[in-house]
Parts: structure tokens; sequence; C-alpha cells
């Protein structure tokens, strides 16, 4: 059975699915839709045209769906939807969409947001996304699946990051991250391949072997980047995670690609 502390308040409208579990000093708006098996614990607010999916759970003091920090927000129905199975922690903050960015921001499943990680409006994240403690989005950024934001690091607006990339802490990341990256520093640059995560998921030896050399060639210094780009795609046909790559960086983006620095370029990483 849903579960509610008399001392919150859950506003007429409401929609709460299956057993639900809402603590002490709480406060549900009368748009938001909360899936079964989510549990708010205490002083959690989740306002506005929120919904969040089953079995996640939201950590004190998080602000959930409050109006976007953007001065060209005029009160549109905007929505923040969130998936499954993620954990909220302490003072996180997710703000819904705007006009200017598609009307909804978008969390996917299975993501931990550490204490103080802020989402920002038309944000657009993936599956197994880890943002570290105080990690930032500005708007409209988009978060590939197994990405892992830093602690402290902030990520500039309209800038994708790829799957499985590693932002490390304390970055400030102005460009694009191509998938696999590791990425460091003020501003950030590409400082290799993150071979420790696709080593703890799964990837074969001689998948990442062929990124290693994929990523030489790529930053390498003969020819246009879009010239490497499509020698990679014909010598590397048939491995998916440089032609993940390829895609990422034929894809259209407003802002340009994080760049090796000196030491990276010398060393593939």
């Amino acid at each position: 059975m849903t579960q509610i502390h008399p001392t919150a308040i859950v506003e007429p409208g409401a929609r709460l699915d299956g057993t639900v579990a809402i603590g002490p000093y709480c406060h549900v708006g009368g748009e938001v839709a909360l899936d079964d098996g989510v549990t708010l614990h205490a002083h959690v607010v989740v306002a506005g045209r929120t919904t969040i999916g089953a079995n996640t759970r939201i950590f004190p003091f998080a602000s959930i769906g409050h109006q976007p920090q953007d001065l060209k927000y005029a009160g549109e129905p905007s929505q923040l939807v969130i998936g499954r199975d993620n954990v909220v922690r302490e003072h996180v903050t997710m703000n819904p969409g705007t006009t200017g960015g598609g009307m909804v921001t978008r969390v996917g499943d299975r993501c931990l947001f550490m204490v103080g990680a802020h989402v920002a409006h038309d944000c657009q994240i993936g599956n197994n996304v880890v943002m570290v403690n105080n990690a930032t989005l500005a708007g409209h950024v988009v978060i590939a699946d197994f990405a892992i934001i830093g602690g402290l690091s902030a990520v500039h607006q309209f800038v994708r990051i790829g799957q499985h990339a590693m932002i490390g802490g304390m970055s400030g990341v102005e460009r694009d991250v191509i998938p696999y990256g590791s990425v460091m520093g003020d501003r950030a640059r590409l400082s290799g391949v993150n071979i420790i995560g696709m080593q703890r998921r799964g990837f074969s030896r001689e998948e990442i072997q062929a990124l290693r050399t994929a990523f030489e060639m790529l930053f390498g210094v003969a020819g246009t980047l879009s010239e490497r780009v499509d020698e990679l795609a014909e010598r590397f046909g048939g491995v998916r995670p440089v032609m993940d790559i390829v895609e990422f960086i034929r894809a259209d983006s407003s802002r340009g690609i994080c760049q090796p620095g000196e030491r990276s370029k010398a060393n593939g990483g």
C-alpha cells in the first residue's frame, strides 16, 4: 500500500501508482506522477509536470521539477521525465524543459545522481549514467549511456557526451566528448580512451585495442578530421565501438569535438 507520512503534502491531482512511499515533510505537486515503488525520503519536493519511474529513490532536500533557471522561460507547460530504478541523492536539482529545447528534460533508467548534482532544462540523459557530487549540466546537454561525470565538473550548454565516456573531476567541458573518451582539466582535454570503463563493462581485448589504434589515427596530424573519420569507417567498419565514434562525430552538433592535449597525442592516451 502507498505510505504517506502525516507531515507530507500531496496536492490533489497527483498520480500515485501502486506502492509509493512518501516520507516526512515531502511536497508533491498536483501534476506529478509517481510510478510503482517510488520512494521519497524526508523533505523531498517534486513539482511541475514531473513523472518519476518505478523504483526510483529520492533522498532528502532534492528539488525536482521546479521552474527552469532560464530567463526565457515563460511558464510553458514543459515536462521532466525520469525513468525507473534511479537513485537521486541529497540536494540534487532537476529542471523541466523549455520551448527552446523541445519542452522535455529526460532522464533514463538506472542512473545515479550523487549529492548536489544539477540537471538543467532540456538535458537528455541516457541509461546507467553517473553524476558524481556537485557535477553540473547546463541546458540542452546530451549524456549517452554509461557516461560518468566526475565530481565538481561543469558541462557547457549544448555539449554532447558520448557513451562510456569519463569526465574527470573538476573539469570544465566546453566541447563534445567522443564515445569511450576520457577527458580532464580546465578546460577539459581528451586524455585518452576510457579503457578501465570498457574493461568493467565487458568489452573484448580486441575491441579495446582497435579503439586505441583508432584514437591514434583519429587525432593524428595527417589530413583533415573528416578525412581521418572516413578512414576509420573504412578500416574499422565491423568494430562497434569505433563506429560509435564515427557516427558521433558525423552527427550534427553546435559544439566542436574535445581534442587531446599534446601529451595524449604523443602517447595515444
